[in-house]
């Protein structure tokens, strides 16, 4: 049984009911959340009994999420594929933090390794969308909309093949080449399901198009932010796994930063949000890692507003970067970025395009590592993190790697 309690502006607190379909909230047009009724989880599964490590997916959190796997009603509409349960590597080998007392780990989203689960598309954004997945076929909804720099597209198509879903997917010329490949070859071969628009020169435009020719005829958006909170609890397991007990232990800590690359920035709501319901159920304490959230110097808007002390960015026009999942030139979400971002006492960085490249090259020759460009900008931030004190001997941190760089083919070819 869900536990979903309402959805709720993230601005302006107003209450909406969970089970009507609603995209920004009507108040400021801010997003909105799901809010669980944590007081009532925590009477009928006491203990976190709601927890399922043996599950190899991110359904293992069970009530926890916004649909409960173990609930017979509430199984009947999740599409899982293996999603989530990716693993925590130890990186504190690595060069870029060489005698600096870091405990590095890696949180990789783009590979399947033995023992764990793996995200169908080789991209971190599969959390979100089985989630949007299932929520869609909760409520009835078919036909879904989704501008994209990529890989939100990919795995939405994937997700929908999965199921009774259609989806009409906007996205720039300039989305590398595999993925569009794939969104394409959908297209053709299910033209009844899959609708294949090239729209940009950034995700933008591309949510502009499908709001002037795709909503009219009865598409539901989901793009970021835009749905009813879905992507937010879908991401939300990624901050439950960093905070999950390790094997043989019963303790639920989180680490004491977390380098994250910040494009629209759903998933920094959705990891604070896992550590604050962890919190409210007595399972963490009020300790938040400090988030450093990785954009380009190429388009970065949150870095920014955040230097100007601002409370929102200010969009602007997109850049040509190797880590084309951070050419986001501004969100209605990063007002609710920036103001984590800050009360977890982290920072908004931005690295060179040579140094984004640089990184990917090193991590592939080194170590043969699928790094995807974005997760190579957060190794690229490290010694910057470093020399200005931000990152200190003894911490244990987290870099979270978003997908795998094979996505990125040929682009990169060259630096491989």
């Amino acid at each position: 049984m869900s536990f979903v309690h309402c959805l709720r502006g993230i601005a302006s607190g107003r209450e909406y009911p969970a089970d009507v379909p609603m995209n920004l909230d009507p108040v400021d047009g801010r997003p909105v959340e799901m809010i669980l009724d944590l007081p009532r989880l925590a009477r009928e599964r006491p203990d976190a009994a709601w927890y399922r490590p043996q599950r190899r997916d991110m359904w293992r959190f069970g009530a926890l999420l916004a649909l409960d796997i173990d609930d017979p009603a509430d199984a009947a509409h999740i599409v899982t594929l293996g999603e989530g349960a990716t693993p925590l590597l130890e990186y504190s080998d690595d060069e870029s933090v060489r005698g600096s007392g870091l405990r590095l780990q890696l949180k990789d989203e783009g590979r399947a390794h033995a023992g764990y689960g793996a995200n169908p598309t080789g991209s971190f954004k599969d959390r979100g969308m089985a989630m949007v997945a299932s929520q869609a076929r909760r409520l009835g909804l078919r036909r879904l909309s989704v501008p994209t720099q990529g890989n939100a597209g990919d795995s939405l198509v994937r997700y929908a093949l999965a199921s009774d879903l259609s989806v009409a997917v906007a996205m720039p010329a300039s989305t590398p080449l595999p993925i569009l490949g794939s969104v394409a070859a959908a297209a053709l071969q299910y033209p009844q399901r899959i609708v294949l628009e090239l729209a940009g020169p950034t995700i933008r435009e591309a949510g502009a198009f499908l709001k002037q020719h795709y909503l009219p005829q009865g598409y539901f958006s989901v793009a970021t932010f835009q749905e009813p909170g879905w992507r937010i609890e879908g991401k939300k397991t990624l901050g439950l796994e960093l905070a999950e007990p390790p094997a043989g232990d019963t303790r639920w800590s989180v680490p004491d930063a977390v380098i994250y690359p910040t494009g629209g920035g759903t998933g920094v709501l959705g990891m604070w949000k896992a550590w604050d319901e962890l919190q409210q159920l007595g399972l963490l304490d009020a300790r938040r890692p400090r988030l450093y959230c990785v954009q380009s110097e190429a388009t970065c808007p949150l870095v920014s507003a955040f230097e100007q002390g601002a409370a929102d960015t200010t969009p602007t026009s997109g850049g040509d970067t190797l880590a084309t999942g951070l050419n986001v030139p501004g969100g209605v979400g990063h007002a609710r970025v920036l103001q984590i971002v800050r009360a977890s006492g982290g920072a908004a960085l931005a690295v060179s395009e040579a140094d984004i490249a640089a990184h990917t090259q090193r991590l592939w020759r080194t170590r043969h590592d699928w790094i995807s460009t974005e997760g190579a900008a957060c190794f690229a931030a490290l010694p910057q993190l470093l020399q200005r004190g931000l990152l200190r001997a003894g911490e244990r941190v987290v870099v979270v790697n978003t997908g795998s760089i094979e996505k990125y083919l040929p682009a990169v070819r060259d630096l491989l």
